[in-house]
C-alpha cells in the first residue's frame, strides 16, 4: 500500500507530463506498432493523460470504443479536458487500479500500455489478467525499457547501495528481448514479435543539470528510499552523486543517455 501511496503522490502531482521528452514519442509509437482497425474495442492500461487512449480513439472511430484506465485522479483530471476539447464520443476514461480490473473475459481487440508496465508490481499476473480480457486472436502491445536504459538512474541505484539503500531496477522483468519473449510464451501468448528503439539522448553533466537529475530520481517511486538515510548521509549521499554524474565521460556533443526500449506486441 504504501507503494502506491507513493506512486498516487508522484503522479497526482506531474502537471506538465505531456511536455515529457519522450511520453509523446513513445505513444504514438506504441500506436502505429498496435496497427488498430476501425470498429475495435481498445484497453488502455495505465492511460495518464490519455495520449495514447486519444488518438486510439480517432483510429478505431465512432463504432469502436476505447476505455482508458489509470490509479491517478490527477493524471486523469488532464485526459477528460482533452478528451472534453476533442469532442469525441467513444472514449471512457475509468479511475482505477490497473491490477485489479473488473472487465470481462473476451472483451477487446487490443491491450494497449505504454512505459507504465514497469510500475505494475506483478507483471506476469497483470499479462494474465490481459490475456483473459482479449478476444480470441486479439493483440496486447506494450513497451518496456531496457534493465540499462538510463544510465544516471543505474548509477543513483549503485550510489544509493553504497549507503545500504538498496532500490530495484523496474526495468529488470521485461529488461532484454528473451525475458519479453519468455514471459508472453509462458502466458500462452502466440505471434510475439518484439523491436527494440533508441530514444536517447546528449546531456550536459555540469553542476546544475545533475542536481536536477538527482532530484527526478529521488522524488521518484524508484529513489524515493534514499530519504531513509539520516540528513548528514543523505547529503554525503546527494553530493557523491552529483560528483559522479559531473564526471562521466563525454564527447563534443555532451554525455549519452541511452534509453533503449522495447516495443512488444502479441496475439491470442
Amino acid at each position: 500500500m504504501n507503494y502506491k501511496q507513493q506512486l498516487l503522490a508522484d503522479f497526482n502531482s506531474r502537471t506538465n507530463y505531456d511536455s515529457g521528452r519522450f511520453y509523446a514519442p513513445v505513444a504514438n509509437r506504441l500506436i502505429e506498432f498496435a496497427n488498430m482497425q476501425t470498429g475495435q474495442q481498445v484497453l488502455d492500461v495505465a492511460t495518464g493523460t490519455g495520449i495514447v487512449a486519444l488518438s486510439a480513439a480517432q483510429i478505431v472511430g465512432a463504432s469502436g470504443k476505447v476505455i482508458g484506465v489509470d490509479i491517478s485522479a490527477g493524471m486523469l483530471s488532464y485526459a477528460k479536458q482533452k478528451l472534453a476539447a476533442t469532442g469525441l464520443e467513444n472514449v471512457e476514461f475509468i479511475e482505477a487500479d490497473a491490477e485489479h480490473l473488473k472487465f470481462s473475459d473476451n472483451s477487446f481487440d487490443r491491450i494497449l500500455c505504454s512505459l507504465a508496465i514497469c510500475y505494475l508490481t506483478d507483471i506476469p499476473a497483470a499479462l494474465q489478467q490481459w490475456y483473459r480480457f482479449l478476444k480470441p486472436g486479439a493483440m496486447v502491445a506494450f513497451n518496456a525499457w531496457a534493465e540499462t536504459a538510463f544510465p544516471p538512474s543505474v548509477l543513483f541505484r549503485q550510489v544509493a547501495q553504497r549507503y545500504g539503500i538498496e532500490i530495484p531496477n523496474p526495468n529488470e522483468p521485461l529488461g532484454t528481448l528473451e525475458r519479453c519473449y519468455q514471459l508472453l510464451q509462458q502466458i500462452g501468448f502466440k505471434d510475439i514479435e518484439v523491436q527494440s528503439e533508441q530514444f536517447g539522448w546528449y546531456f550536459t553533466p555540469d553542476t546544475k543539470t545533475a542536481e536536477d537529475i538527482w532530484n527526478i530520481n529521488s522524488q521518484n517511486v524508484f529513489g524515493s528510499q534514499v530519504f531513509q538515510l539520516s540528513a548528514d548521509k543523505l547529503q554525503q549521499c546527494k553530493t557523491e552523486y552529483i560528483a559522479e554524474i559531473q564526471a562521466l565521460p563525454i564527447t563534443e556533443k555532451g554525455a549519452w543517455c541511452d534509453a533503449k526500449i522495447f516495443f512488444v506486441r502479441a496475439r491470442l
